[in-house]
C-alpha cells in the first residue's frame, strides 16, 4: 500500500491524539504528515513539542489554506479544529478533489450541511466522518443483530445517555460553551447518539420535538460558590468550596481526571494563545444547555425517545430497541473514574415469544470503547475486506446527525415540532 501525504487543519488535542500520534507509530509506513494549520502558533510549539520529528514541518495559517495545498500536494485533509472550523476546510478540500477526514460534528449549522452536500456532489473526492463510536464491540454487535432481523422491523428506541460531573462539566471549561463555536451540545454531543442510532436501524430521522435547559452550569447554578466572571480552575480562590472540582480533589492534593478530550498543557495560561481549557463552569457567557430530553421520528416508522444529562453521578447509558419480532437492551458504564473496574458488556436480547438469552460482548482495548483503533484502521488502510456491512460514515450520515441536532435545538428554542425537510428548505433559502 503507497504510502499517502496528509495536511491536519485545526491542530488540537484531538488532532494531536487521535490522528498525529497513530501517524506517527502504527501507521507510519502509510502515512506522511506534510503540513499543518491553524490560527494559533502555539498549537504548532505544543505538537513540535509532543512530537520532535515534526519540528520544521510547513506551517500555516487559516488563510493559506489554498497555499497549503498547492506547496505541499496532499492527497488527504484532516480536519480537527473547533467544531465551527470544519466546514471551511472540508469544502476547499474537496473542491480540491482531495480525500477528506473530519472530526464529529461534521459541522454545526445546516447552512453548512448543505454547503458540504453539495461540495461532495460536484467532487472526485470523498468525505469520512470520524464517527468512533460505531467501531465500540457493543455498538456493532448491536448493529449485526438488527441486521440479522433478530428483532424484526424497529419500531421505537430508548436512548439516555449520561455523562459525569467530570467529563460532563469539561464542556463548560472550553470553547464548546459558546454555541457559536460548538452549535450548542445538541450538536457536538448528540451527533455522536444519533449517529448511533441511525446508523444502526438504518433509518433517517424526519421530525424532532424537544426540551432543553440549563440546569447545573452558567451563573445561576446552585452550586456556584460565587458569582464571578473570569475564573480559571488552575487559579480560583473558591475551588475548595466547588463540590465539582473537590469531588476529584482533597485540600491537599488536586487530581486531574483521565480524559481523553484534553491533556495537561491546555490548562496552563500559556499553553495557547489567548484559550485556557479551564474556565470555569459558572461562566456568564455559557449560552448553551447541559440537559435535553427529545422525541425523533424515522422515515421508516420508527420513534426514539432520547434524553442526555451533563452532570449526573456516573457515566454511560441505557439502551432499548423494540421491533416486531423482539427487543434487545443493553447498559453500559463508560468511566473508569466512577467504574474503576471493567465491567462485563452484555446484551440481553427478548425475542417476541421465547426466552431471554444474554450475548456476552468480548471487550477491545482502545479509547471511545475501544473503537479507536478500529476506526483509524478503516481511515488509514481502508475498509475492513472481512467485514460484511458499511460502518465508515460519509456526508450524508454527517449531515444528518447534524441536522437532528438542530433540530433539537431549534424545538427546544419554539415549543414546537421541527420537520428535517423544512428545515433544509429554509436553510436553502437563506
Amino acid at each position: 500500500m503507497a504510502t499517502k501525504k496528509y495536511v491536519i487543519c485545526g491542530v488540537s488535542t484531538r488532532a494531536n491524539g487521535m490522528f498525529i500520534k497513530p501517524m506517527l507509530d502504527t501507521f507510519r509506513s502509510h502515512c506522511e504528515i506534510v503540513g499543518l494549520l491553524d490560527a494559533d502558533p502555539g498549537r504548532f510549539a505544543n505538537c513540535f513539542r509532543k512530537f520532535p520529528t515534526l519540528s520544521g514541518l510547513p506551517v500555516y495559517r487559516p488563510d493559506q489554506f489554498d497555499q497549503m495545498i498547492r506547496e505541499t500536494n496532499p492527497d488527504t485533509v484532516i480536519v480537527a479544529g473547533a467544531d465551527h472550523t470544519h466546514a471551511e476546510y472540508i469544502v476547499k478540500a474537496l473542491e480540491h478533489d482531495l480525500e477528506v477526514i473530519s472530526e464529529k460534528p461534521m459541522v454545526t449549522t445546516g447552512i453548512d450541511c448543505l454547503r458540504v452536500i453539495e461540495a461532495q456532489k460536484h467532487s472526485k473526492g470523498k468525505l469520512h466522518v470520524a464517527f468512533n463510536y460505531r467501531y465500540a464491540p457493543i455498538h456493532t454487535r448491536i448493529k449485526e443483530l438488527v441486521r440479522e432481523g433478530r428483532i424484526g422491523r424497529v419500531t421505537s428506541v430508548d436512548l439516555n445517555w449520561y455523562l459525569d460531573t467530570y467529563h460532563g462539566a469539561s464542556y463548560f471549561k472550553r470553547w464548546n460553551r459558546k454555541r457559536s463555536h460548538s452549535g450548542g451540545l445538541s450538536i457536538h454531543k448528540s451527533t455522536h447518539h444519533i449517529d448511533l442510532v441511525n446508523w444502526w436501524i438504518d433509518q433517517k430521522p424526519v421530525e424532532a420535538f424537544a426540551y432543553g435547559a440549563l440546569n447545573y452550569f452558567g451563573p445561576d447554578g446552585e452550586m456556584n460558590p460565587s458569582k464571578e466572571d473570569g475564573r480559571y480552575c488552575g487559579a480560583c480562590h473558591v475551588k475548595q468550596q466547588c463540590s465539582y472540582f473537590m469531588r476529584w480533589s482533597t485540600r491537599s492534593k488536586e487530581v486531574v481526571p483521565e480524559d481523553d478530550h484534553l491533556t495537561g498543557i491546555e490548562t496552563k495560561p500559556s499553553a495557547y494563545t489567548g484559550y485556557r481549557a479551564d474556565a470555569c463552569i459558572f461562566d456568564s457567557e455559557i449560552d448553551i444547555e447541559d440537559t435535553y430530553a427529545a422525541v425523533i421520528k424515522y422515515d421508516k416508522g420508527a420513534f426514539m425517545n432520547y434524553s442526555v444529562n451533563f452532570s449526573l453521578p456516573y457515566e454511560g447509558y441505557r439502551l432499548a430497541i423494540n421491533g416486531t419480532k423482539g427487543r434487545i437492551e443493553t447498559k453500559e458504564m463508560l468511566s473508569k473514574r466512577t467504574f474503576p473496574q471493567e465491567v462485563e458488556q452484555t446484551i440481553d436480547y427478548f425475542p417476541l415469544f421465547g426466552g431471554k438469552e444474554t450475548i456476552h460482548v468480548v471487550p477491545r482495548q482502545g479509547g471511545h470503547g475501544g473503537g479507536d483503533p478500529l476506526l483509524l484502521e478503516d481511515l488509514f488502510l481502508g475498509p475492513d475486506p472481512v467485514r460484511s456491512y458499511e460502518i465508515l460514515a460519509g456526508a450524508e450520515a454527517g449531515a444528518a446527525s447534524v441536522l437532528t441536532g438542530e433540530a433539537i435545538w431549534k424545538s427546544v428554542q419554539s415549543n414546537q415540532p421541527v420537520r428535517i425537510a423544512d428545515l433544509l428548505a429554509v436553510e436553502s433559502r437563506a
